[in-house]
């Protein structure tokens, strides 16, 4: 008779199959969970590419949540210069290409970006700064002071503001069901939003390029009115509402340039500007066939705001 304590064949045998297991034949070895998988990544870069800056930048310059699926965040992600977009009196856009390889058994990924670039002010010619930027404070005093001395650090901090003026308004407006670009992020002098094309690859058109039907622009007024009271339900107005502000993609419409949105109430020249941007956009719908009284829009818009 066996003792007690001696082993049983079913641990003494070294040989058998259950050896692999440490003590209990439901408990793998810890070595095996140790054992990778490496894919080698290309990491030499195009003079036009630069790794993506989605993880280097604050976490409050990255897009609102919930996040459209097609935003590309992970860290090995290249950033491609494709072109010029726009350029403009205070920001130049490109068109750049955010992807990541196939890695293992992630899928290759992929969007086309505009990315505004802000210049300082000795590069831009934005004379009406003054004007949209009453009631607005800078919190860094030496900011305020270097701004105040047009200093090139002061010159650099009016850049950034404008750039972060645009993304609080993009983000503010996005979670508002305003009809503007989804904000990716902000970093410096760089806001980067997304693309809106035309459904060929290109850019979608501004709305004074089209010639829309009489049923598409009556869709377009519905869509730009309600845009309207959003920002006004914000105590907002766009401040330079144009149709070269506001794009068509197909039976949709979009605001852009949005780096001057004036506070109506806290602006002495809030109530000009909303009123400046109901004529502009009232006088194209009527050039286009559709009577738009403007005094009856502003009027509308008012009750947004009181």
């Amino acid at each position: 008779m066996s003792s007690a304590y001696e082993p049983s064949d079913t641990y003494s045998d070294l040989h058998s199959p259950r050896s692999e297991f440490t003590g209990d034949e439901f408990q793998p070895d810890p070595a095996a969970a140790f054992v990778f998988t490496f894919h080698p990544v290309d990491e030499e870069l195009g003079p036009d590419q630069r790794w993506s800056t989605w993880l280097e930048v604050e976490r409050g310059s990255r897009g609102p949540e919930p996040r459209p699926p097609w935003v590309v965040t992970e860290q090995a992600a290249i950033d491609t210069e494709l072109g010029v977009l726009k350029t403009g009196k205070e920001a130049d856009v490109f068109l750049i290409e955010r992807a990541v390889e196939a890695i293992g058994d992630n899928p290759a990924k992929s969007s086309l970006l505009a990315a505004k670039r802000y210049r300082t002010e000795e590069h831009r010619s934005f004379h009406r700064s003054a004007s949209y930027v009453e009631g607005r404070h800078t919190r860094n005093s030496r900011d305020s002071r270097a701004m105040a001395k047009k200093t090139s650090h002061g010159r650099g901090v009016a850049a950034g503001q404008w750039a972060y003026a645009e993304w609080d308004a993009l983000n503010r407006l996005w979670k508002a069901g305003v009809p503007v670009p989804y904000p990716v992020q902000v970093d410096g002098t760089e806001l980067l939003m997304e693309f809106i094309d035309d459904g060929e690859g290109g850019a979608a058109p501004r709305l004074a390029q089209v010639r829309p039907s009489k049923e598409l622009l009556g869709g377009y007024f519905e869509q730009l009115r309600d845009g309207m009271r959003e920002l006004a339900r914000a105590g907002l107005a766009h401040g330079d509402l144009s149709p070269y502000n506001v794009l068509a993609q197909d039976e949709r419409i979009v605001m852009i340039d949005l780096p001057q949105v004036v506070d109506i109430v806290g602006n002495p020249m809030g109530m000009d500007f909303l009123m400046r941007d109901c004529h502009n956009m009232a006088t194209w719908f009527t050039n286009r066939g559709l009577e738009i009284d403007e005094q009856e829009l502003f009027a509308d818009l008012l009750t947004m705001v009181f």
